[in-house]
């Protein structure tokens, strides 16, 4: 099977439709596939289910998709730097399901592996747990989170081959390898395509086997989601000939 696609367009051509799930790999914007986002926005599908650690930030990633109001929900752990869709939340226009991240990341690992439901300790007590089964466990109440899965998975990879084997730098590697056993379809954006039978076997963090498209996309650009600096020290003047120092 031919994976290797052209562009993001083509690569999610026959795959894209109303009312269908998505998850959407990356950490803040680190490792977010932005080039599939922007071929999902100009495909005009409207409806989605995005499964998102977070929703991007105005403007970049998830929060154009927000901006053409083409999310209907979204599974999320973590949305604070994004005004406008604190603004749709709070105005009814977007569902929201919030999750602690890790309860969200075993949700997702979880779906990749075949396991329906697991028991977790994080959120009893609390509103997370509203609506849902809690149950005793060597004296300790628990409560049941249902694992995700989703109809198309989109990725972002340092480095790939056209088989679909894949190896994420640093932070990316936070959510999109579960991901990317967690769907039906599974698209992924390389950075660096190299030729297959050219990367390590003990270095690959996703198999191909779970990857049915791949697009190269050189030159990615990098945000930075929180610029943070500290103001440099002026250096000491040279001291003057005969002067001590």
């Amino acid at each position: 099977m031919r994976k290797l696609r052209s562009g993001a367009a083509e690569a999610l051509s026959d795959v894209l439709r109303d009312d269908m799930v998505v998850m959407a790999g990356g950490f803040g914007l680190c490792g977010i596939p932005e080039a599939l986002i922007d071929a999902i926005q100009a495909s005009g599908v409207r409806g989605l289910t995005v499964i998102s650690n977070n929703a991007g930030v105005d403007g970049i990633g998830l929060g154009r998709l927000l901006e053409t109001r083409q999310i209907a929900k979204m599974i999320s752990s973590y949305v604070g730097e994004n005004k406008l869709f604190a603004q749709q939340y709070l105005s009814g226009e977007l569902e929201l399901e919030f999750n602690p991240q890790g309860t969200l990341a075993e949700r997702i690992r979880a779906g990749g592996a075949g396991i329906p439901a697991f028991f977790t300790k994080t959120g009893v007590g609390t509103l997370i747990a509203e609506g849902k089964e809690v149950r005793e466990f060597d004296g300790e109440a628990y409560v049941m989170e249902r694992g995700l899965f989703a109809d198309l998975a989109i990725v972002h990879a340092h480095t790939g081959d056209a088989e679909g084997n894949l190896v994420y730098r640093k932070t990316a590697r936070n959510f999109n390898p579960m991901m990317a056993t967690a769907a039906t379809v599974t698209v992924a954006e390389v950075e660096n395509l190299v030729p297959v039978g050219s990367l390590d076997a003990d270095a690959i963090h996703t198999p191909g086997i779970f990857v049915q498209r791949v697009v190269h996309v050189a030159n990615a650009q990098k945000h930075i989601e929180q610029r943070t600096t500290r103001q440099r020290r002026e250096s000491a003047a040279p001291a003057a000939a005969g002067e001590e120092v």
